[in-house]
């Protein structure tokens, strides 16, 4: 793994400590700044200024061994000393040694540059494991990622809230990586995955195993199908083995496609039917939920918010963000449905508590009429 930051607003967060390494630290002479661990006091090169006696409680003088000196020089020494973070041992004759205390030292620990695979398992292992998941002895990927491996890069790079994001979804280990680090360490990290539909070829021999998912789950043969069936096994897999875990293990899936609002371009030399072409600005074959996700892009909203429907005046209503948006795109709205579902949208945003301002959406084209449009957006 090559890893690099391009700001120092990026933080290598650490590893959390093993037991193994918070039983050195202990309190055998019941220091009341509370448990400690010793610490060389040497360095392996001579430096003058840092070579001369130190006295232990016996009266007995210390130097450091040849080819060697203290790592401090005589005024720091003799502040350390005066402060009781010099050891001479419980019988008060050891060569000394550095107390540090562990109060101050961070609760995380730098990540060493080697990891191995008993730390963080090995592609066998991340073979093992999806393969497991498609109830199967074949995994669908050859040679994935083991989890454990992304669950360290996600823990000792990212923490809170933060967002992951893998341009190269493939198995979809990332995802499963990061909900596990969650149900952990109790997180709420969020996670973007970006995979092409890449087709799967029956000439390639290391994708007849994905084929054969992808058709006994009657799902066309691409990557992203399976990246998609690995999210979904993953995330019940991570519930059944975190039953106390409450976080989000659920996803949405987008494709990148044109707008549904269809661009203004007349032709010049026929206008007339050219307005009439635009009466309907939405592009035929567009949902309402193709419509409404294109709404929040444009308002720059999440697309990961909360999203609440209701039916109001036998209209659909979609409320967005605890109202921050309102959305009725039913595609005809009469003078009568007008003042029912303007008050019953209001009573909604009430009932929410929605602290900001909202923004209410409708099809132009649903107006029956002037009047209809008037009366709603008055109210």
């Amino acid at each position: 793994l090559v890893c690099y930051r391009k700001s120092d607003e990026a933080q290598i967060i650490g590893l959390p400590r093993s037991d193994a390494q918070e039983a050195t630290y202990k309190n055998p002479d019941n220091d009341p700044r509370g448990a400690w661990a010793s610490d060389n006091l040497l360095r392996t090169e001579v430096r003058e200024y840092a070579i001369f006696p130190v006295k232990a409680p016996n009266g007995a003088e210390h130097y450091p061994p040849e080819g060697s000196s203290w790592r401090f020089n005589k005024d720091r020494m003799a502040e350390l000393l005066a402060d009781g973070r010099i050891w001479f041992g419980e019988s008060g004759t050891s060569k000394p040694r550095l107390k540090r205390f562990r109060s101050e030292v961070r609760d995380a620990i730098p990540p060493q540059t080697l990891w191995t695979f008993e730390q963080v398992g090995h592609t066998d292992e991340g073979t093992k494991q999806l393969a497991e998941l498609f109830g199967s002895t074949r995994s669908p990927f050859p040679n994935p990622k083991p989890t454990r491996l992304l669950q360290r890069v996600a823990l000792v790079g990212s923490s809170s809230d933060d967002i992951v994001l893998d341009f190269f979804a493939g198995s979809g280990t990332t995802a499963q990586a990061v909900w596990e680090q969650n149900a952990i360490d109790g997180c709420k990290r969020r996670v973007i995955l970006i995979q092409l539909p890449e087709k799967l070829s029956e000439e390639n021999k290391e994708d007849q195993a994905a084929i054969y998912f992808c058709d006994e789950l009657g799902k066309p043969r691409t990557i992203a199908e399976l990246t998609k069936e690995r999210l979904r096994r993953g995330s019940k897999k991570v519930k059944a083995e975190s039953p106390l875990f409450s976080g989000d293990v659920g996803f949405r899936n987008f494709k990148l496609d044109t707008s549904n609002i269809r661009p203004w371009n007349p032709n010049s030399k026929n206008i007339v039917n050219s307005l009439l072409d635009n009466l309907e600005h939405i592009e035929p074959g567009r949902s309402n939920d193709d419509v409404l996700y294109e709404v929040l892009l444009k308002l720059g909203l999440d697309l990961c918010v909360p999203i609440e429907q209701q039916q109001i005046a036998g209209k659909t209503v979609h409320s967005i963000g605890e109202g921050a948006l309102l959305a009725c795109l039913d595609e005809h709205i009469s003078v009568a449905d007008a003042e029912p579902l303007a008050l019953g949208m209001a009573q909604w945003r009430e009932q929410q508590g929605t602290a900001t301002e909202t923004t209410a959406v409708f099809r132009d084209s649903a107006f029956e009429n002037d009047v209809a449009k008037s009366n709603l957006a008055a109210i």
